[in-house]
């Protein structure tokens, strides 16, 4: 069973004004599908904030999955993705181009996510968009790749188990 944390970047959900419907659709999915939620918080869209807490997550082994939510688009408060990129070792840009492609068709306006994807130590990172619909579509269509990934990831998937 691999762990997951969800961070959830909204400024009016964090400053109590709107209710994070995108989080509980996304704990909800990974529960579904064998994870353990070892972590959700939400957090402002605040670049440092959020990369401090998935540094913070990453070098303490907390999980060995992020799930990020919001903060994809083409608002200037927007800034999941940078601060995803300022904590990664290594890009996986195939997860977000994947999610986009089938997104691609259910609306053209998914051409539009910034998301990214990738990797620091043991622990995979993924941006989804911030609709509960939409994050709720593309981790569907992304779990099955997820959990060959994680086995590779943390050596689960090879007799040279680390």
């Amino acid at each position: 069973m691999y762990r997951a944390a969800v961070i959830t970047a909204s400024d009016s959900g964090f400053a109590g004004n709107r209710e994070d419907k995108s989080g509980p659709v996304i704990r909800d999915a990974l529960t579904r599908a064998g994870y353990e939620i070892s972590k959700s918080i939400l957090l402002p869209d605040d670049r440092q904030m959020l990369s401090a807490e998935m540094r913070r997550v990453c070098d303490n082994r907390e999980a060995d999955l992020i799930i990020t939510t919001g903060g994809t688009g083409f608002s200037p408060r927007d800034c999941t993705p940078e601060a995803t990129r300022d904590v990664i070792h290594r890009e996986v840009p195939g997860i977000p181009e994947a999610m986009r492609y089938f997104s691609m068709q259910v609306t053209p306006k998914a051409m539009l996510s910034r998301a990214a994807s990738g990797i620091r130590g043991d622990t995979l990172i993924v941006n989804l968009p911030g609709s509960p619909k939409a994050a709720a579509e593309c981790l569907e269509f992304i779990l099955p790749s997820l959990l060959h990934g994680l086995d590779i990831l943390t050596g689960a998937g090879s007799e040279c188990a680390r």
